[in-house]
């Protein structure tokens, strides 16, 4: 007998053994990690259908006008029927775009333009109206009162199911946020009072009055993320959770930057002294400013991603504001861009329009 032939097929016989075992280990991980993305996907599915609403519909179709606007403005005009503007991106042209940005405003009546600087109105009817909302919300959270009838019909119809999942640390999520708007308002309106220069410029009465309408819809659309039924008269017992920590982290991150970098955009106007020497644009440096043109518009879009993590990350319809934001915001930041391209033939060429190194 060739027992070096019967030791060779027993070491062959071994081998295959080894990689059927090998591939049986392999089928299993593949196995497991399917029913743990299953697993993740109805999950993220009861999620989502536990939270999404009539505001996040609306929200939703908000965010893709916004974007739709963004890819006719960003379109090369060559490429457009007859290589001129459609009437439809006139329009656009006429709504989105303002202050530096804006082109033949004498071609509008007086009635449609209104000055940049109203910008701070929109503040102002921020801070009164969310934080009359805060208000009524902490009194109905620690004190065991109940929301204005008016306030409770709006939760109704426009809010989650009242028979959802009622948590005090989801209570408390939409409390937090809530403040972390009103405190983001009022520091806006005091930038606006104190810190930033406002030029000659003008924006379309529709988009004034649109801003005026935004302030009032977030902060309606925080207060409408608790379910109605309101505690019942049972006061919140507060659970702070580690996205609570995480998101105000970032928060306060993103605001500092936002300060700083409108700051640098006021200071181009002023001499060392702080007194207002000239109301035309420069090139700002400094700060996220090395990084995109609109560092300013790019914070915003990080402070409510952060609220978005403070109610927890899985709520539907913060994160359709989020996308509203994220594309308002692009599109400003791309107008701006063009506008320093534009004007500007030393114009820093690595810089993005508003998200570093992606837009």
């Amino acid at each position: 007998m060739d027992w070096s032939l019967l030791s060779a097929a027993w070491s062959l016989l071994g081998a295959a053994w080894s990689l059927l075992a090998a591939v049986w280990s392999l089928l299993l991980a593949v196995w497991s990690l399917v029913a743990t993305a299953w697993s993740l996907l109805v999950t993220s599915w009861s999620l989502l259908t536990a939270t999404w609403s009539v505001l996040a519909t609306a929200w939703y179709l908000l965010a893709s006008f916004f974007m739709g606007a963004l890819m006719v403005l960003q379109q090369d005009p060559g490429t457009r029927r007859g290589g001129c503007d459609s009437e439809i991106t006139i329009l656009l042209q006429d709504l989105f775009r303002y202050g530096k940005t804006k082109r033949g405003s004498e071609q509008l009546p007086e009635w449609l333009q209104v000055p940049k600087r109203w910008f701070t109105h929109f503040y102002v009817v921020s801070v009164l109206w969310n934080g009359f909302l805060l208000i009524c919300l902490f009194r109905a959270e620690f004190l065991g009162e109940s929301l204005p009838s008016w306030i409770q019909n709006m939760q109704h119809a426009l809010g989650r199911d009242s028979q959802s999942k009622d948590t005090d640390s989801e209570h408390f999520s939409a409390l937090l946020v809530l403040l972390l708007l009103w405190l983001h308002s009022c520091r806006r309106l005091a930038e606006c009072l104190w810190t930033s220069v406002f030029s000659n410029g003008v924006i379309h009465i529709v988009q004034y009055c649109f801003g005026l309408g935004y302030y009032i819809a977030v902060g309606s659309t925080v207060l409408c993320q608790v379910p109605t039924n309101v505690r019942n008269g049972k006061k919140l017992s507060v659970q702070i959770c580690w996205y609570h920590i995480i998101g105000v982290m970032m928060y306060i991150w993103a605001s500092l930057h936002q300060h700083r970098c409108l700051a640098i955009l006021a200071n181009l106007r002023k001499s060392r002294s702080g007194k207002v020497v000239s109301l035309s644009y420069s090139v700002p440096f400094g700060d996220w400013f090395e990084s995109v043109s609109c560092p300013h518009y790019f914070a915003e879009l990080l402070i409510y991603v952060s609220m978005a993590i403070t109610l927890g990350i899985h709520n539907a319809t913060w994160w359709c504001v989020v996308m509203y934001v994220l594309f308002n915001q692009a599109l400003a930041a791309a107008l701006c861009h063009e506008f320093y391209k534009k004007n500007f033939s030393s114009y820093p060429k690595h810089r993005k329009a508003f998200i570093p190194l992606v837009f």
